[in-house]
C-alpha cells in the first residue's frame, strides 16, 4: 500500500481491523499478548491551554509532528473515520492505515483511538487524550497496545520499536509546544 499510488481513505471503508480488543485503550486493562505503551504528562494548566491543546491533538498535531501526512475521512472525534498516515514522499511513501474506534470532542476529557487497518505495520490500538483535572492541570495520555505485524518491521524489531519510541517523544513535545503557544 502507498509505493507508487496513494492510498484513498474511502478505499479502506470495507476493511476489517486487524486485532478483535476494539477499544481496549479507553478503559481497563490492556489486553494481555501485546507490547503496551502509557504516556502521561502535564503539559500545562487552565482551561485556555487545554482548549488549545485539545484542539491540536483533534486536529492530528502528534501526527504531523513527526512528519507523517494525514488523509482523513471525517474527524478524528468521529469513530469510523478511516484515516491513512503516509511516511515518506507522497508517490513512495508508505501508508499507514487506521480506523478510529473512540473520539470524545466535549468535556473535560478529548481525544481519539484508532485502530490497525491492513497494511499496518502493526496490529493494535492507540489513544491520544488529553485531560482537564479538577485542580486545573492539563494532561496529555498516550496510551497503547501493538504487535509488529509485517514481515519487515518484526525482522527490523529493535528499529521498528526505536523508531515508535522517538515518534512518542515527538507527539509529547509536540503537544508541549501547542500548550505553550
Amino acid at each position: 500500500m502507498g509505493f507508487l499510488r496513494a492510498t484513498v481513505p474511502a478505499d479502506l471503508a470495507d476493511a476489517v481491523l486487524t486485532y478483535d480488543e476494539i477499544g481496549a485503550t479507553v478503559a481497563g486493562p490492556l489486553p494481555s499478548g501485546y507490547r503496551h505503551a502509557t504516556h502521561r504528562v502535564v503539559v500545562g494548566s487552565g482551561r485556555e491551554t487545554f482548549e488549545r491543546v485539545a484542539a491540536a491533538v483533534l486536529d492530528w498535531l502528534p501526527q504531523r509532528s513527526v512528519g507523517l501526512r494525514v488523509r482523513a475521512s471525517g474527524r478524528s472525534s468521529s469513530p469510523g473515520t478511516i484515516v491513512v498516515l503516509t511516511a515518506g514522499l507522497p508517490r513512495f511513501g508508505y501508508d499507514i492505515p487506521c480506523r478510529v474506534v473512540w473520539g470524545a470532542a466535549a468535556g473535560h476529557e478529548r481525544g481519539f483511538a484508532y485502530g490497525t487497518l491492513p497494511g499496518h505495520p502493526q496490529r493494535g490500538e492507540e489513544r491520544f487524550l488529553v485531560r482537564l483535572t479538577p485542580t486545573g492541570s492539563v494532561v496529555f495520555e498516550i496510551r497503547a497496545f501493538f504487535r509488529l505485524a509485517t514481515p519487515l518491521a518484526r525482522l527490523g524489531t529493535p528499529v521498528s520499536l526505536l523508531l515508535q519510541r522517538l515518534a512518542t517523544d515527538r507527539y509529547v513535545a509536540a503537544v508541549r509546544r501547542a500548550a505553550r503557544d
